[in-house]
């Protein structure tokens, strides 16, 4: 059993996506064009956002969100920024790309999110800090595997702080928070100031190639992301930034266009095929992920904890019974060699807990009864 097959995926939807390739090639525009107008219309839409700005991947929806904020004088050369210590390391690339310190926030080992509380934690002690000290002015917070990470009441305080809040939104469109955000809704991509979102061909809505978006509510940050993201100009031949070439394709737009009428669809088979993997699972050195009725998991990925000197013998113990699985990440980003000098643990910490544990079971291309199977295998493993 695969753990992914993209083909698989997109092969109820072909009739659709050859239309739409044609009519794109029909049209003879291939960029910023009507597929582009409608695609972001329609996100912006879903998330209930006020601006959504097609780019070309999720790597460079944060860094133009950051590039714009720093353009418009919010963030400056030297300020820090709190991030996930255990997110993918292209959240945390755009923040040392302009010269801004990353300040690593370890997760809640409940959720595998972001802790609020730790973030909370280390603006305090910065606080306290004598001398030569950052000054903390974003935050980005990861929505991990699907899961929601927000708590209102903390980002309240933040922002009280003028702290920038930023959702890294790649893995957990049409997510739901238990709490409202800055905007009086719930849904992820509109919960904070800024959201990056990636529609990278392995998302649970997914491009037949690179694209991503930026939402917000700041008309200012939308025209100059959008700006920024076309190089720099605000009109044909007049650059008012040095900017860049970070449009998405008008074929991008059309295809996830097709796979966002899916979206709803797709929620609820990932979340079927979780429930029935959490009430089969068995074994006891396995730890299911936390299923939480106050909000929607759109679950990304399905994710297990075991004894990290279990996990190899596991995943070859499933391999061996036909089953693929995968490790998201087996390294948290400051472990990376680029990020070698930024921050180096002293201890275990949760972030290197939960990326020697984890495993990533199949989700996208099973259904419940292939999920009731992997877990017997599961349940038979033994030490």
């Amino acid at each position: 059993m695969n753990f992914l097959s993209l083909s698989e995926t997109n092969a109820p939807l072909a009739p659709q996506l050859i239309e739409a390739a044609t009519r794109v090639i029909r049209s003879g525009c291939y960029l910023r064009g009507a597929e582009t107008a409608a695609f972001e219309s329609e996100l912006r839409h879903q998330c209930g956002a006020g601006y959504a700005v097609g780019v070309s991947n999720g790597l460079d929806a944060i860094r133009l969100i950051i590039r714009a904020y720093m353009q418009m004088g919010r963030l400056r050369h030297g300020d820090a920024v709190l991030v996930a210590a255990n997110t993918y390391i292209a959240t945390v690339l755009p923040i040392t790309e302009f010269g801004l310190v990353p300040y690593f926030v370890e997760p809640d080992m409940e959720t595998m999110n972001f802790s609020w509380k730790n973030a909370l934690d280390i603006l305090d002690a910065n606080d306290r800090k004598q001398g030569n000290v950052h000054n903390i002015k974003a935050a980005i917070v990861t929505h991990l595997y699907g899961t929601p990470c927000w708590d209102q009441e903390a980002a309240l305080l933040m922002r009280d702080r003028g702290i920038i809040i930023i959702e890294d939104n790649a893995q957990a469109i049409g997510a739901v928070a238990a709490e409202e955000g800055f905007n009086g809704n719930r849904l992820t991509g509109n919960l904070a100031d800024a959201a990056a979102f990636s529609f990278y061909p392995t998302k649970n809505v997914g491009a037949l190639g690179d694209a991503g978006a930026v939402t917000t509510n700041d008309k200012e940050l939308a025209r100059t992301v959008a700006a920024l993201a076309n190089y720099g100009s605000d009109r044909r031949y007049h650059n008012i930034y040095v900017g860049y070439n970070c449009r998405i394709d008008e074929i991008q737009a059309a295809f996830i266009r097709v796979k966002m009428k899916t979206l709803d669809s797709e929620i609820a088979h990932r979340q079927a095929v979780a429930a029935a993997y959490s009430e089969s699972i068995r074994n006891p050195f396995v730890v299911t992920p936390k299923i939480f009725s106050d909000m929607v998991q759109v679950w990304h990925q399905y994710v297990i904890l075991v004894p990290e000197h279990m996990r190899e013998g596991l995943r070859e113990w499933l391999a061996a019974n036909d089953v693929a699985t995968d490790v998201h990440y087996p390294d948290p980003p400051y472990l990376q060699p680029c990020y070698a000098s930024y921050y180096r643990p002293s201890d275990v910490t949760p972030s290197i807990t939960l990326a020697r544990r984890c495993i990533s079971l199949p989700i996208a291309n099973i259904d419940i009864f292939d999920a009731g199977e992997i877990a017997g295998v599961i349940n038979r493993f033994t030490s």
